[in-house]
């Protein structure tokens, strides 16, 4: 179970007549952290970490409003490989707001920014400053999530790409004993480089482990052509491949 740190507390309430003590009340925001190590880092089916290892963490605020902030970061080496001399970090500052339509039915509307330390593809001939920013919207009901994506800046450094889309349907099956088993399914289209546009799929398995540990697996592949996802001549990032997890949240 996900451990969260209380930053309101509520004084127990009392019932007057039978001196019975009620259930405390929710807080009104909570502060939440984690930290994993990935076997690769994939991001929409793309490796991000040139298919090996990476270091991530993060940490969450979210109000009981439904408002939320985060931030979250990873190590990554698509920038270097594609020619930058330094950005071999990723920061994702996010925010915005989550809550229920009607019975079943969730939503969760936000922005995303991906900021790359200190990044220099911007130098490299034909691309463009990796830095970018997302707006988000996304459905859920039952136990399926529809989301959709559209980037506000350039996607990732590539260029003349502002108003890319990404198309993302899963859904989350609760197995019992802790399980949850996820299929996933992606579009990724970046305006006007149809060359880069593809479709990547997940299935994954995670295992609740206890005191704020989880382990997953995943099962992941695209239809990306090797000539846009082979950066730097190094590897095609894209890929079929197997990406085991594991995850202290606090």
């Amino acid at each position: 179970m996900k451990l969260k740190l209380t930053l309101a507390l509520s004084a127990l309430a009392y019932a007057g007549a039978t001196f019975g003590q009620a259930k405390a009340p929710e807080p009104d925001y909570t502060l939440s952290f984690n930290a994993s190590v990935v076997t690769d880092y994939r991001y929409r089916g793309i490796s991000q970490s040139r298919l090996k290892p990476a270091v991530q963490g993060g940490l969450d605020f979210a109000h009981k409003k439904g408002f939320y902030v985060g931030a979250w970061g990873s190590t990554i080496k698509w920038i270097e490989d594609s020619g930058a001399t330094d950005g071999n970090v990723e920061i994702d500052l996010y925010g915005g707001f989550k809550g229920e339509l009607a019975k079943d039915v969730a939503f969760d509307v936000g922005v995303l920014r991906y900021e790359y330390v200190r990044n220099k593809l911007g130098a490299v001939s034909g691309s463009a400053n990796a830095n970018t920013t997302e707006l988000y919207g996304a459905l859920t009901y039952g136990v399926v999530t529809a989301k959709y994506s559209q980037s506000l800046t350039n996607l990732f450094g590539t260029t003349n790409s502002k108003n890319s889309q990404y198309l993302d349907l899963s859904a989350t099956f609760d197995l019992g004993s802790g399980m949850t088993f996820t299929p996933h399914v992606g579009r990724q289209l970046v305006n006007n480089n149809p060359n880069s546009n593809y479709t990547d799929y997940s299935i994954t398995l995670a295992k609740d482990l206890g005191n704020g540990l989880s382990a997953s697996a995943m099962l992941v592949d695209t239809n990306a052509k090797s000539s846009a996802y082979t950066w730097g001549g190094k590897k095609y990032v894209g890929k079929s491949g197997a990406v085991v997890g594991l995850k202290y949240s606090f």
